[in-house]
């Protein structure tokens, strides 16, 4: 769907960050570049000392995200659309995006994302710049607009709304022609960007197709991200934009090291001396779908780093639009709680396509899946068996905000000490298979090695180990039931700041839900 095949990796992104650095010491900055004269410990500690944005934090904390893929294609039955199809084919008779954006709202989810225009170039507004849109189908008689109908739902119900516009565009006779063709994407960016509230995300994807001249587009990524900062300031730019990466699959599922620091490249260390105020281009090193983005054997290679975390996307159905030979394979409650385990508790933010049907409505069996998805959150994560604790931490400082269920609180060691060991006592016999950790991320990301153990009576045993926490780490193991854990951190890159633990119980069968 996102990522067309002949697209290996992110082939182009420009993006901009605020670079501040002090001779006498490192700052907390949202990027930095390596210089030939840093040595290793230099290089950890300005990783170390890398932060994310308050739009990428925002967007971090929503945890949830919702998809809707909806256009021509719901009504033509495909997935890529070749920009031919009639605008007369798109009729959804029982359109309502306030069902759309409750139904997610209801289960937890914080924003909706849009597909504004697909591949096929067919417009949900009713663009001045093309014949293509819904200003030319039956729909309400040419005067509907879909994308003002989500946002109006958005805005009314208190959810965050992005919108995904793709860079190709097969319908358009100027795609493929240079400047012409970055001139009608901006206009139609322009559009988006200032008739509909506030935007909250902006997607976009790496597809690029041949045009009817048989050239590819080559996009003005640059001046696209300018307007967007421009007009919408608070929103992240998803995908081959500067704030949020794609996981690299679309399964939903992070890594077992999931950074949020990342090697760039592009930065010039004259240029950022001589403009530190402003800010400054790069792309991502490599593709960035490797196993591996963020290890210190990726950092210390590399000629500056970024706070740039995963988006992890994945439809609730096997394909991205409504088809309805999928209506029996829809993802299970069960499915959708494991890949929300293994994205957002993978650091990460996960994205669920969720595609409305040719009534212009969620369909019955997805919202069946997605209420119980909810039900089953509710239920794991409804009893917290840490608070009420009491912690045991010598040589830290607060110790009693690591279960005060207040993230903005957090547990460190003294000393500038990059290990610590902390027990919690739990008031008694406790039964639960879950640990859930955070980071103070708004210090940086630091942890590169944990433990979890339970007390027997007479001993102490694992029961779970991992490596990055970054905003949220989730962990399975066989139920236990002890009266104290004991949390250490094994290695981190600077001083660890451990926000959080919460120590939950999954129903029995749960995966089977």
């Amino acid at each position: 769907m996102i990522y067309n095949k002949i697209i290996t990796g992110l082939t182009f992104l420009a993006s901009f960050f605020f670079i501040q650095e002090s001779n006498a010491q490192l700052e907390k900055a949202n990027a930095v570049t390596i210089l030939p004269s840093d040595n290793y410990k230099t290089i950890i500690e300005k990783a170390a000392n890398i932060v994310p944005s308050q739009r990428q934090l925002a967007w971090q904390q929503r945890e949830l995200i919702a998809f809707f893929h909806f256009g021509i294609n719901t009504f033509s039955d495909k997935e890529w659309g070749d920009g031919t199809a009639s605008p007369t084919l798109f009729n959804p008779k029982k359109f309502d995006a306030h069902q759309w954006v409750k139904t997610v709202k209801d289960a937890g989810f914080k924003e909706v994302i849009l597909t504004a225009k697909h591949h096929d170039g067919f417009c949900l507004w009713p663009s001045a710049y093309t014949e293509y849109s819904v200003k030319n189908s039956p729909w309400k008689n040419g005067k509907g607009d879909v994308v003002r109908a989500v946002s109006d739902a958005c805005h009314e119900l208190g959810m965050d709304f992005g919108i995904y516009l793709s860079p190709w565009d097969r319908n358009s006779k100027l795609y493929g022609t240079g400047k012409a063709y970055n001139q009608y994407y901006e206009n139609q960016l322009r559009e988006l960007l200032t008739n509909y509230g506030e935007i909250d995300e902006i997607w976009l994807d790496g597809a690029n197709g041949e045009g009817p001249n048989g050239k590819k587009q080559s996009y003005d990524f640059s001046k696209w991200y300018s307007i967007m900062r421009d007009l919408q300031p608070q929103a992240v730019i998803f995908g081959m934009g500067p704030d949020v990466r794609w996981i690299g699959t679309e399964s939903g599922y992070g890594r077992e090291s999931e950074w949020s620091v990342v090697p760039i490249n592009n930065l010039d260390p004259n240029s950022i001396a001589e403009n530190s105020q402003t800010d400054v281009a790069f792309k991502p090193e490599g593709d960035m779908m490797g196993d591996d983005l963020g290890s210190r054997n990726k950092i210390i290679r590399a000629t500056g780093l970024a706070w740039y975390p995963a988006e992890a996307d994945v439809s609730i159905r096997p394909g991205w639009f409504y088809h309805e030979k999928e209506d029996s394979i829809v993802k299970s409650a069960g499915k959708l709680m494991d890949i929300y385990l293994n994205s957002v508790g993978k650091n990460g933010v996960m994205l669920l396509n969720i595609p409305p049907n040719m009534d212009g409505l969620l369909s019955q069996q997805d919202i069946k899946s997605v209420k119980a998805f909810h039900t089953l959150q509710e239920e794991t994560f409804r009893k917290n068996y840490a608070l009420g604790g009491i912690v045991s931490a010598a040589g830290c400082i607060n110790p009693q905000g690591l279960i005060d269920d207040n993230p903005s609180s957090y547990i460190m060691p003294e000393n500038n000490d990059t290990t610590m060991s902390i027990v919690v006592s739990l008031n008694g016999p406790k039964t639960f298979n879950l640990v859930s950790l955070q980071e103070f991320i708004p210090a940086g990301q630091e942890v590169e090695k944990w433990t979890l153990e339970y007390n027997t009576g007479n001993q102490w045993m694992l029961c779970a180990q991992g490596t990055t926490i970054g905003y949220k780490r989730m962990t399975t193991f066989p139920t236990i039931t002890t009266s104290d854990v004991r949390l250490t951190i094994v290695s981190a890159r600077s001083t660890p700041k451990i926000s959080e633990i919460g120590l939950y119980k999954l129903p029995e069968n749960w995966k089977e839900k």
